[in-house]
């Protein structure tokens, strides 16, 4: 460590001392003398300790820099919205030269806008917890205006010795596209042509039975619960067109930070008043300590609802049902919906989510499907486990705010 503060200030309190003694007379190893010495001793080695740090933090900074300069992963750095540091895959994903080029730019401004909502809660969720977050998705822009995805992973860390984010991230434009095109090519031609049978004879089961009340109203006879089974019949065919169009919607969901207790009391306050009129009873099992998730509250609420009609429905002569909520593993938590019913077979598992299969005497199949969808935009998982006669277990995995990624954190002075 260099002592050149130190020893400066120790010279100066000598030659002080040797002022007094030529001009004033004063003795030169006196009380004052030793005292301002040892003073400026003290001081000078605080400074030179100052020094130094500083030194070493400015090449560990600068070691940090080379380190996240030389991953393959875009890494960018963050305060405030505002970039403070970019490594060159950063650079070369977004097309630009330098990080003097981004000097004024927010990372909003490469965010498409259907997703910026999405990454403001994220930040909020990331500066509130303060550990890794799990991986989501966004759709950006490139400097010269050209649009791709990318999945990113977030942490709060300490940049410059102030609070930052961290973010690790991966260009994902070609899995997307890729994937898109084997839909194109595969699955989503075999799920037109499946769902195109399935919406023919879903609504024309309903039309007949409309038609067949005209012609006997045309006839002059009329009873008033052929009105009604007429407008029973509409709002079923109005029931499967707006199943379709939920499926077929596009949208960027505004993720918040929730507890997964208020929400499920929700539903369950809901279906309520409908369970006590099947003799149903729905009991909830909540474990100690549930770590929050990331969810759009309408979409898992949907979910759910849906989930225990169904189990309410498979019992049609009462029973109990079972909400069971605990942590599965870190960074996964288990929500498992348990009915006595009649349960389902084994073959008939693996086709339940497709559209217009179902186990329901009048149903469409949409409902489950739905249910699938909103899981899967939610990184989660849905599985069905059932016995006839015994009942059937409903298990839906959610990702929890923090996952089991390796802490980091970067300090610098």
């Amino acid at each position: 460590m260099n002592r050149s503060g130190q020893l400066f200030l120790v010279l100066l309190s000598i030659l002080f001392t040797s002022y007094q003694k030529i001009y004033d007379h004063h003795p030169f190893f006196s009380f004052d003398f030793f005292l301002f010495t040892l003073i400026a001793w003290i001081v000078g080695w605080q400074y030179d300790k100052a020094r130094y740090y500083e030194k070493k933090a400015r090449a560990s900074e600068e070691s940090y820099k080379k380190l996240i300069d030389s991953l393959p992963a875009p890494v960018y750095v963050t305060r405030n919205h505002k970039l403070l540091y970019i490594n060159k895959a950063a650079k070369s994903m977004i097309g630009a030269t330098d990080l003097e080029d981004l000097n004024e730019n927010s990372i909003l401004d490469f965010i498409a806008p259907d997703y910026k909502n999405r990454l403001l809660e994220r930040f909020k969720q990331i500066k509130k917890e303060k550990q890794p977050v799990n991986t989501i998705e966004y759709k950006a822009k490139r400097l010269d205006g050209t649009p791709f995805y990318f999945e990113v992973s977030s942490l709060f860390i300490v940049f410059g010795g102030k609070e930052a984010v961290l973010s690790i991230g991966k260009d994902i434009t070609e899995k997307m596209e890729e994937t898109e095109r084997l839909l194109q090519k595969s699955d989503k031609l075999a799920l037109l042509g499946q769902m195109a049978a399935g919406i023919a004879h879903e609504i024309r089961n309903p039309l007949t039975s409309i038609k067949g009340f005209i012609q006997l109203l045309k006839t002059g006879t009329r009873k008033e619960e052929y009105f009604d089974i007429v407008l029973s019949e509409l709002d079923r065919i109005n029931e499967i067109v707006g199943g379709l169009l939920v499926l077929a919607k596009p949208t960027a969901a505004v993720f918040m930070t929730q507890d997964i207790k208020p929400l499920l009391k929700d539903v369950v306050t809901l279906i309520n008043n409908q369970s006590l009129l099947n003799n149903v009873q729905i009991l909830i099992e909540f474990e100690n300590d549930l770590p929050l998730i990331s969810c759009e509250e309408n979409q898992l609420k949907q979910v759910f609802l849906n989930l225990l009609k169904n189990a309410m429905e498979a019992m049609p002569k009462g029973g109990n049902i079972y909400v069971v909520v605990k942590e599965k593993e870190a960074g996964k938590i288990s929500v498992q919906i348990i009915d006595q019913g009649v349960g389902i077979p084994q073959e008939r598992i693996s086709t339940l989510g497709e559209p217009f299969y179902t186990t329901k005497e009048k149903g469409t199949g949409l409902g489950l499907m739905t249910c699938y969808k909103i899981i899967e935009g939610h990184n989660g998982e849905l599985h069905i486990h059932s016995k006839i006669n015994e009942g059937t277990t409903i298990e839906v995995i959610l990702p929890t705010i923090t996952q089991p990624l390796l802490k980091m954190e970067v300090s610098h002075s």
